[in-house]
């Protein structure tokens, strides 16, 4: 495929609304079933080697109006947990075998419990991810955890979910999460070699395909891209950060890099490229995921680590990209991108890092005023 062509497609997808997406895999694959994942980190690899499609649920954007959730949440809840609920009580998920939610905050607790009383008939799961990252007991903590979804899982589907399935499976989900670094790693020296908002698209597609189909594709477009021949623009480099789990229209990047900033790095979509290295199974594949997500994740606002503070990890973000500046794009009521803000200015203002705070939410379809802000922020540094 043309990198047109891949880059057409993958916006396609993520304009679907999850069900739409998984008709869309039936095509290809008649007999796949669903499975939502919400934000951030779920292994995926256990899902897919269910036979089933991993789908990445990140609400609904502007594609459906608010009927009934609104009455389940108070007014300053995040928009995705809203519309994420509104899918599941217009009967939108029906399809599907059930969703897992991870431990992010308070809302996504309390939302799997509402998505829990008002679907039923799907296998609602709640993983309880580990938070002391130096326990002696905390890989054979979260194995089990692993290992529970596991059991769980197959007694929906019916079936065994092996080993050997897991490891075909990370093998797969190892050369996507290698292509997209690979894809992150060439656009940090050659910036305008892909716009930021064709990267993002490109990312969130892999959420809403079978693995086997989009490595494939994303393989050409690594080919393609690194094949460009640049030209250097001026702008601002920065790292986009505090879009973890809530994630910005596509129209909210193509602002940002029109208003003279230059995306380097970010954390979009992080829970699905979370290990910076490949994983390694050695026969158990659930104590290697176990591994990686205790010692080999990126940093995140969600994951504690006493022994590397996300502030740190941010600036080292920073220098690994070559940014110059950071420009903090939250949800709006996202208690801990909001929280982790106040750690990272402090930070920041210490190393005499500029900075830029930008709220959204997933219904935001007019940004005049936001690409104002960010226009005569990166004309402050361009001109000073």
């Amino acid at each position: 495929m043309t990198r047109k062509e891949v880059v057409q497609q993958c916006r396609d997808l993520v304009d679907l609304l999850p069900g739409e997406a998984l008709a869309e895999a039936r095509k290809k694959h008649p007999d796949v079933g669903g499975f939502g994942v919400f934000p951030v980190y779920a292994p995926v690899e256990v899902i897919h080697a269910a036979g089933l499609m991993p789908v990445g649920l990140f609400g609904a954007g502007d594609k459906i109006e608010l009927s009934h959730a609104e009455s389940r949440f108070q007014s300053f809840i995040c928009s995705i947990a809203k519309s994420t609920l509104e899918l599941f009580l217009r009967d939108d998920m029906k399809d599907f075998e059930g969703v897992v939610f991870s431990s992010i905050c308070d809302v996504a607790r309390n939302l799997s419990s509402l998505v829990t009383r008002n679907a039923p008939d799907l296998y609602i799961e709640y993983l309880h991810m580990p938070q002391n990252m130096y326990s002696g007991e905390t890989l054979n903590y979260a194995r089990a955890e692993f290992e529970r979804f596991r059991t769980k899982l197959s007694q929906r589907v019916g079936r065994p979910i092996t080993d050997e399935a897991i490891c075909e499976s990370l093998v797969l989900y190892n050369e996507v999460r290698a292509l997209v670094r690979r894809l992150y790693s060439h656009r940090k020296l050659h910036p305008t070699s892909i716009a930021a908002a064709d990267v993002y698209a490109v990312v969130q597609a892999g959420t809403r395909m079978m693995p086997e189909d989009y490595a494939p594709m994303l393989r050409d477009l690594c080919d393609e891209v690194e094949a460009t021949e640049v030209k250097p623009r001026d702008g601002v480099r920065i790292v986009l950060e505090g879009a973890f789990c809530e994630q910005p229209p596509i129209g909210l990047i193509d602002v940002i890099e029109a208003g003279g900033c230059i995306v380097q790095d970010d954390d979009l979509m992080i829970g699905w490229r979370l290990f910076d290295h490949d994983v390694e199974s050695n026969g158990d594949p659930l104590a290697a995921l176990s591994q990686a997500y205790v010692s080999s994740s990126v940093y995140t606002s969600v994951r504690h680590d006493v022994d590397k503070p996300r502030a740190d990890g941010l600036v080292v973000r920073m220098k690994q990209s070559g940014a110059e500046a950071v420009l903090f794009a939250p949800a709006k009521f996202c208690e801990p991108a909001l929280l982790d803000y106040v750690l990272f200015r402090q930070k920041l203002e210490e190393d005499d890092v500029p900075h830029l705070k930008i709220e959204y939410e997933e219904k935001m379809w007019t940004f005049e005023a936001t690409r104002t802000e960010i226009e005569t922020f990166a004309e402050s540094m361009l001109f000073d």
